[in-house]
């Protein structure tokens, strides 16, 4: 059925004896998701620890709360605030019940996917359902934000987060009677949807041994090897915390320094290596670069102890050293991508410290060195939090890999989140195949020591930037790296803001080209020249906290950024010789690339 023909068609059920019959099935299903919720807790395999996050939620909310109630005054002025909105609602939708013409009292902001269904604004009672969450919703989030005395700004950040968290999940299109996509689809099929969806809820919550692991993309389209992560080369060195994988050269001659990539370790390398079109590791072999890249171990409890100093040494340490060997360079270029570009930093520090000189240039994608302006993330750090879960990884060792993707999809739950659930769990539709998103559910564990050294060192002291971080005993000082850097962000970036990534780069000693991109975290990086997506901007040296002032000024080019950042690598790896063999010698091939430390499951 059409959608124009919706409301001519009514709300009635096509074959209630169906629908009756499929609702016993979709009853049979639930209780197989409480099955398979409950067992691991019965089975003392998982607990029930949703208590501390909705206790810091309510602390924080009830302290925005108190602000607001405590005035009379100001009190009366909120609630007119909203009474206000509702009577202009209320007016235009009776005007619009006798035909008179009418805007609409409130829209949905620019890019807001949730409302795109036609009824949401044909259908009067819909129209109104939707007019009537946004107002309320943004009612909230603006009393969180504009709380003042005795809320610090950290609390108001943390409420905003929780309300807006809220409002998503209270959204009218996240039901089947106030959604009418979901409405059509129900009444269409005899509900038979919503037995698909609750299956696959079942099925769901039992992969994730007792805790939901939306399926974002479908899980058996992608191998590692095979369609992703297929860039020829070899793992030829390793220990206990990650390999190292040389990739085979396609040209004739390379650049005679090469390049060591330093991925995060939140999450997995071959985001660098996806499919044969988007991978930044192959189009770099194509330009002449001898390509390593470090492919961190997936810790369990043995690597409880590893630290960021271990990080440092056993790998971006042991990586540059293995890379020097097998070209004969006298120093390497490298790239630092998120977490990775932090450590990297740190190791420009430590080795200035050291007077080391091995590395010529960085590039940073995405990376934060200074942590004032790192956004929603901050909401997740404070001295309670992190006692917190510093204890529960006291006891396994490890951070699970599915805590930090839930943090991240949080971000972006209307993204992330909410889309999957209604397009899983209530229209019953398997995810198509999204070879990121499938890397993006391809968590890992974080080990104990290091994480905690992150999140106390740099989003709660941001002690790198300060100069009060220390290292092996060494005070590391930013300002004493003066080699060449590239620093890359995101304008979209949920995870290291642009204005974040800007202020970082005034913390160098040396010259910092910053180069802002089109879209997020991910896809602003990985976007391949052949695909002609998105643009970037250049424009003068960065200079303190001036963000806004250099995006005004800066100038847009349209397409990738890649070809721009290896114009300005050559500038400074200008000469060309033999590709080297694979390990030169010194390192024999233990596997084929991806390697199998990629492959660990969290």
């Amino acid at each position: 059925m059409s959608t124009d023909q919706f409301p001519k068609d009514g709300y009635g059920f096509r074959d209630p004896e169906a629908f009756a019959h499929n609702l016993a099935r979709i009853m049979e299903e639930a209780g197989k998701a409480a099955s398979a919720y409950l067992k691991p807790r019965e089975e003392g395999k998982a607990s029930f620890d949703f208590a501390d996050g909705a206790g810091d939620m309510a602390k924080v909310l009830s302290r925005v709360a108190e602000y607001w109630l405590s005035d009379p005054e100001r009190t009366v002025a909120a609630e007119s605030t909203l009474v206000s909105s509702y009577i202009d609602l209320w007016s235009n939708s009776l005007k619009r019940m006798m035909g008179e013409p009418t805007r609409p009292t409130i829209e949905p902001e620019p890019g807001d996917k949730r409302f795109v269904d036609p009824q949401w604004s044909e259908n009067q009672f819909f129209d109104f359902l939707k007019q009537f969450y946004l107002v309320t919703s943004r009612w909230a989030v603006e009393m969180a934000e504009n709380a003042q005395d005795g809320v610090d700004e950290h609390t108001r950040q943390k409420a905003a987060f929780y309300t807006r968290q809220i409002a998503n999940a209270l959204a009218p299109s996240n039901f089947v009677l106030t959604n009418p996509e979901l409405l059509r689809e129900t009444l269409e099929t005899n509900g038979e949807n919503l037995v698909r969806g609750m299956h696959m809820l079942a099925e769901d919550i039992e992969a994730g041994h007792g805790d939901l692991k939306i399926r974002q993309s479908s899980p058996g389209d992608f191998r590692l090897g095979e369609n992703l992560a297929t860039t020829p080369g070899k793992v030829i060195h390793q220990n206990g915390l990650c390999q190292v994988i040389q990739y085979a050269p396609t040209t004739d001659t390379v650049l005679k320094r090469p390049l060591l990539i330093v991925p995060p370790w939140i999450n997995k390398f071959y985001i660098l290596d996806l499919t044969r079109e988007k991978s930044f590791i192959r189009w770099c072999v194509e330009q002449g670069h001898t390509v390593f890249v470090i492919s961190w171990v997936n810790p369990g409890k043995a690597h409880a102890r590893k630290s960021f100093e271990h990080y440092m040494r056993e790998g971006v340490l042991e990586a540059v050293d293995v890379a020097m060997k097998v070209t004969g360079a006298d120093g390497v270029d490298t790239i630092g991508y998120c977490v990775g570009g932090t450590i990297l930093a740190v190791t420009l520090a430590w080795m200035a410290a050291k007077k080391d000189d091995r590395i010529k240039t960085a590039t940073f994608f995405a990376t934060q060195v200074d942590f004032t302006h790192a956004g929603d993330l901050k909401v997740f750090v404070d001295e309670e939090q992190i006692a917190d879960l510093e204890y529960k990884m006291k006891m396994r060792g490890y951070l699970e890999g599915k805590t930090m993707s839930s943090a991240f999809n949080m971000l972006r739950a209307n993204d992330l989140i909410w889309p999957y659930i209604i397009g899983n769990y209530m229209k019953g539709k398997e995810p198509s195949a999204f070879d990121l998103l499938y890397w993006n559910a391809d968590a890992t564990r974080m080990p104990a020591a290091n994480h905690a050294f992150y999140l106390r060192n740099c989003y709660l002291k941001n002690k790198l930037a300060s100069g009060e971080m220390e290292i092996a005993g060494v005070r590391l000082d930013l300002r004493k790296c003066k080699i060449p850097i590239y620093n890359l962000a995101t304008r979209e970036d949920h995870i290291a803001p642009p204005r974040s990534v800007f202020y970082g780069s005034s913390f160098f000693g040396g010259k910092v080209t910053f180069v802002l991109t089109g879209s997020g975290h991910i896809a602003g990086v990985i976007n391949p020249p052949s695909r002609n997506k998105y643009q970037y901007w250049t424009g003068p040296a960065p200079k303190g906290d001036a963000y806004d002032a250099w995006a005004a000024k800066a100038r847009e080019h349209p397409g990738s950024w890649w070809p721009h950042w290896q114009a300005w690598i050559e500038k400074t790896n200008t000469v060309r010789v033999k590709p080297p063999k694979m390990g030169a010698g010194k390192f024999k091939p233990i596997e084929d690339a991806p390697g199998s430390y990629v492959r660990v499951k969290a």
